[in-house]
């Protein structure tokens, strides 16, 4: 486990590691963000605002996501210390980036469908970010396979992990995810015309059935039923996006013939 990037290196700032990945994370993923507008023209200026509400929410749900853990309240934090130094959710912080764009956009006044910016932006930053999380959090839930990260009683006690004992790469499992959703997305699936903003739509569903999948080697808590925390929020939203992505297929906007007809007007 490397806390601070100067364990990881060897030399440099005692910098938050999991903090650089994150930060390294969203400023590949702005990039892809701006390539993306600049490909498809969009030009608005109330675009940056759309882009800081998606920050903004992502930032605060987040930490909000982690909160209420314990059914006593006097075992979870108040608000102020969760929301400055709680754990943190990649899904709660999906769902709050969601909200925020929506929220800016009613704010501004943006009606056009933004997804198809954000899906590659997002895969991206999150195989970035999650190498952050690959190299300071608990591995995962025991395994014997060879492939299995091993660690010492000094870093086992500190992520709460069994020492010496080979654990799932879960994270690693994560970033090669992301890795191929941002390959697919950024070479094939924004170039095939389908209907507008669902690349985002197919993404999000896709990471979703993934995690609940992964959850079962991650080594999180059992919260019900042999459930995680993040399962039972998937197993609501996971049916969802299925019925989400069943509605499209009917329309025929996942097709580009299909798309066409639904086509909305490109922004100015």
């Amino acid at each position: 486990m490397f806390p601070r990037l100067d364990d990881l290196l060897g030399f440099g700032p005692p910098l938050d590691t999991h903090g650089v990945f994150v930060a390294l994370g969203l400023l590949a993923g702005g990039l892809v963000f701006w390539l993306e507008a600049r490909r498809r023209r969009v030009r608005d200026p109330r675009i940056p605002w759309l882009v800081l509400g998606a920050l903004v929410g992502a930032a605060v749900f987040a930490r909000l996501g982690t909160w209420v853990q314990h059914l006593d309240p006097a075992q979870n934090l108040n608000l102020a210390e969760q929301l400055l130094r709680g754990n943190a959710s990649i899904l709660s912080a999906l769902v709050g980036a969601w909200l925020g764009v929506h929220l800016t956009k009613r704010i501004v006044g943006y009606r056009e469908r933004t997804g198809d910016l954000f899906a590659p932006a997002v895969a991206l930053a999150l195989a970035i970010g999650r190498f952050g999380c690959l190299l300071t959090e608990r591995p995962g839930a025991p395994t014997a396979g060879g492939w299995g990260i091993v660690l010492d009683e000094a870093a086992a006690a500190r992520v709460g992990s069994p020492a010496g004992v080979g654990l799932h790469p879960s994270f690693v499992y994560e970033i090669v995810f992301h890795a191929v959703a941002f390959v697919l997305l950024w070479f094939w699936l924004r170039h095939i015309g389908l209907g507008a903003g669902e690349t985002l739509t197919l993404y999000i569903g896709a990471y979703a059935v993934f995690r609940f999948l992964v959850e079962f080697v991650r080594g999180n808590e059992v919260a019900w039923l042999g459930l995680t925390r993040p399962q039972l929020f998937l197993l609501v939203t996971i049916p969802l996006f299925a019925a989400r992505i069943l509605w499209l297929a009917k329309q025929g906007r996942l097709t580009p013939t299909g798309a066409r007809r639904h086509r909305e007007p490109e922004p100015a």
